[in-house]
């Protein structure tokens, strides 16, 4: 009988993908346990990308092996990308598919001996960041399942264990993986109780109560602003159509002192960093400008990145100033993210959940990869006024919100695969990613303490490395805090610490503003406590 931390499969006639460790015999899975690998997960595994997906989480306590263990056997590996081999099928023309087989956690549970001469001389936040850094330089085994974990108990300033999940971007989009993880904790408070992830809350449109020809009229006007709203949406994609296509041929962010070096560099080794600033002040100017966090996440990273690339610019010459109307940054900057948009309906917190304690098999919809790709333009400039940072971002989303621009490069690139292969389709969003300067997310975390395998969680920085990008920016929330996490490369950004000190600066400079100006109440005081 096997034990708890194997789960068993068939299939015969199978080669297990670049390696020789294992043969056709041995990997003994079923018909029915088999899945082909979608175009976007074959791009991923194509060496020009190779992106992986990683999640540093801060434990409040020592973490215990066993325990984890034991948890992932009834929560993660009830996921059957988990307990899946990459595997070649000669017989069917080299097709690659997922294949289940048997998993043996003490190779996907990392305990590393930690080097005590090393943590004497560094701080232990800086020994997990040059661990982590490690990391980024190598592979994960493809004759195995491609996801594991590294356990340190090293003590820091916020937490006393760490725990590093690492998973390749072929298993799914980063939206869904942290998704997953989340779907394995519990509230601290009620070990029963899945973690609460805020939704966007939508206003009625329609007031009851008004006469038939209000109603009427109100209808009417409906259809006039959605038709309307349509037009626009068509002529903005027309626009970011134009502007993708030329991407893909020629058009190139500006150099700038962040990726012209990195331009040059093809290495995907990747520093990563990260800061906690409050949630509660981003809250605070959210309500205050009536916008969205993410508006205000974006409004900060513009603020930080235009002082830094400021700083940056003034290096070996004369410095004139840091205001708008004398500085050292040159004019007419063009620097842009990219955006991987899946457009998948995905299962929420509880649906994964029930998925994993039901064990179901084949029916994780909305699981995978169906990207969509979008390019969005960051305004790189200084301001003396902090809230003009947030009210041009709110603009640029808002009008990235209306386009069609992620589903047209889906299209688009499910097209390419078919004609030309898959190998054309990583060459184009190797290109795309190359041509822009940054990728930014923002992720929503929980609003309570949770707890990971038994080990409640200070806080945990999710990001990915392998994109030919020079800097990764996510934005994780979690309770009260929100934590900015970089991933970059160190010959364009060699002082990561100052960026992120430019964006926590940004964020008093933006909240005090605000305060200054009055622009706070007691209305959104009390909104800021409900979301």
């Amino acid at each position: 009988m096997e034990s708890s931390t194997e789960l068993i499969c068939r299939k015969p006639f199978l080669k297990p993908i670049e390696t020789k460790r294992k043969t056709i015999e041995e990997l003994e899975m079923d018909v029915e346990e088999e899945e082909p690998l979608s175009p976007t997960a074959k791009m991923f595994l194509d060496p020009i990308l190779n992106i992986h997906v990683m999640a540093i989480m801060f434990c409040k306590t020592r973490i215990s092996p066993q325990p984890t263990k034991d948890k992932l056997v009834h929560t993660l590996l009830k996921h059957p990308r988990f307990t899946s081999v990459l595997v070649v099928d000669e017989e069917n023309g080299g097709e690659m598919k997922w294949v289940q087989t048997k998993v043996d956690l003490n190779h996907h549970i990392i305990i590393p001996e930690v080097d005590e001469s090393k943590l004497e001389l560094l701080s232990p936040e800086k020994y997990i960041e040059d661990y982590v850094h490690n990391l980024t330089k190598t592979n994960l085994d493809k004759s195995k399942p491609l996801w594991e974990f590294h356990l340190l108990n090293i003590k820091t300033r916020d937490a006393e264990g760490v725990s590093i999940f690492r998973a390749h971007h072929s298993l799914g989009d980063g939206t869904s993986l942290i998704s997953l993880l989340l779907a394995c904790t519990r509230q601290t408070a009620d070990e029963l109780k899945l973690p609460t992830i805020p939704t966007k809350k939508r206003r009625p449109t329609y007031d009851s109560g008004k006469s038939e020809v209000e109603g009427g009229l109100l209808g009417l006007w409906g259809y006039v602003v959605a038709v309307w709203i349509f037009i626009k949406m068509i002529g903005n994609t027309i626009v970011d159509i134009f502007m993708f296509i030329a991407t893909l041929v020629f058009l190139k962010d500006t150099e700038t002192p962040i990726n012209s070096l990195a331009a040059d560099s093809k290495s995907k080794i990747r520093r990563i960093v990260h800061r906690t600033i409050s949630l509660d002040d981003m809250k605070l100017v959210k309500n205050a400008l009536n916008m969205t966090v993410n508006d205000v996440a974006l409004g900060i990273t513009q603020a930080g990145l235009s002082k830094y690339l400021n700083r940056r610019y003034a290096v070996g010459k004369e410095d004139k100033g840091d205001t708008e109307e004398n500085n050292n940054l040159p004019l007419g900057i063009r620097l842009r993210s990219c955006l991987m948009i899946n457009l998948r309906s995905k299962p929420g917190i509880q649906d994964l959940a029930d998925m994993m304690e039901k064990g179901s098999k084949g029916k994780w919809g909305g699981w995978g990869n169906w990207f969509g790709c979008a390019l969005l333009p960051f305004k790189i400039a200084l301001h003396d006024d902090p809230l003009d940072y947030v009210k041009e971002a709110k603009a640029t989303i808002d009008r990235k919100k209306n386009s069609f621009e992620a589903l047209y490069t889906l299209v688009m690139a499910e097209l390419l695969s078919k004609i030309f292969g898959i190998k054309a389709v990583s060459a184009m969003t190797q290109r795309v990613f190359s041509s822009a300067t940054i990728c930014f997310t923002n992720l929503v975390g929980p609003q309570e303490e949770i707890e990971f395998c038994g080990h409640p969680l200070a806080y945990f920085a999710p990001t990915s490395y392998g994109q030919p990008n020079a800097l990764t920016i996510n934005f994780q929330s979690y309770i009260n805090k929100m934590t900015i996490v970089l991933s970059l490369d160190e010959s364009a950004i060699p002082d990561p610490q100052q960026l992120l000190d430019d964006f926590e600066d940004s964020m008093k400079l933006i909240k005090d503003a605000v305060i200054e100006r009055g622009l706070v109440n007691n209305r959104n005081d009390q909104e800021m406590k409900d979301i």
